[in-house]
């Protein structure tokens, strides 16, 4: 690296970039530095246009093996992608490793999302050394793909290293996938994060694809998914969405939503129902909640 050079704007304060190597943009300073985004996508973030998803082996005897994580939480991840996946339009391939034999359907939630979906079987643990599948990913013509699977160290993190290896870039749910033991959980994310796999959680992916509460084209639609799937986030949108929209006086109940919805949404969590569904109704009643939440 050059040695830094004095300039006007770093002796007023200002650290001037480009003056660390050979006068380069900051982009290719970052780049020269290691910086790591990947491309083909839309500046390192994921949009509905830009990438598929990618089930794998979403199945009962699979499913007994996953010791990492709650089992019902997982479940519940899987059909948030799923479903938001299918609301976004995005592409999903669903592949199964001897249904018959041994690992039992894939789940029926997971099934319900996308009826009628060929659901491509496999004898091999590795899904890239199939040909089907490799053939479905490639139809997609994608170059970013979101995984998700059972079990992590083996169905999800082989395919994972072999698609990085052919150009793709690969992130993982890391909530919508099971391993067989913490410990191997985190080795195979530690593996798949040292080659170049992108590590990912459920809800941000999905709030990936919405990017702007302005776009309304799936508003509704991705606030009823969320509200059911997603425990304290989904009851305080819930909340907040009746306080702000659900009155004819909207201007009084957005300010009254504002100075009081963290204590609405918090003990709606808590199991008060009444209380949240009682908590925005229009200034007039705002002194009869206040003499509620004293009597608990």
């Amino acid at each position: 690296m050059k040695k830094f050079t004095e300039t006007p704007q770093s002796k007023s304060g200002y650290f001037d970039f480009n003056s660390l190597i050979d006068n380069k943009p900051v982009n290719e300073w970052r780049n020269e530095m290691g910086a790591n985004i990947p491309a083909n996508t839309d500046g390192g973030l994921l949009t509905p246009q830009n990438c598929a998803v990618v089930f794998i082996d979403h199945q009962p005897q699979m499913t007994f093996g996953v010791a990492n994580m709650d089992r019902q939480l997982l479940m519940n991840n899987v059909v948030l992608l799923a479903k938001c996946a299918k609301l976004f339009g995005i592409p999903a391939i669903l592949t199964a490793v001897e249904t018959e034999r041994f690992s039992g359907y894939i789940w029926p939630q997971l099934l319900d999302v996308f009826p009628g979906q060929e659901v491509i079987e496999r004898t091999s643990m590795n899904s890239w050394d199939d040909a089907a599948f490799r053939k479905a990913v490639e139809a997609k013509g994608k170059k970013n793909v979101v995984m998700a699977g059972l079990w992590t160290e083996v169905c999800v993190t082989w395919p994972a290293l072999n698609m990085l290896d052919k150009g793709y870039n690969v992130f993982v749910g890391e909530d919508a996938c099971g391993a067989t033991s913490q410990a191997a959980q985190d080795a195979s994310l530690s593996r798949m994060a040292q080659a170049g796999v992108v590590r990912m959680t459920t809800v941000p992916t999905v709030l990936e694809f919405q990017r702007d509460w302005a776009r309304r084209e799936h508003y509704d639609a991705l606030m009823e998914i969320l509200k059911e799937h997603t425990g304290a986030y989904g009851a305080a949108s819930n909340t907040l969405t009746r306080c702000c929209t659900t009155r004819p006086n909207r201007q009084k109940n957005v300010r009254w939503c504002r100075k009081n919805h963290t204590e609405v949404s918090a003990r709606s969590t808590a199991g008060s129902g009444h209380i949240a569904d009682t908590s925005c109704r229009p200034a007039a009643n705002v002194k009869r909640h206040h003499s509620v939440r004293r009597l608990r």
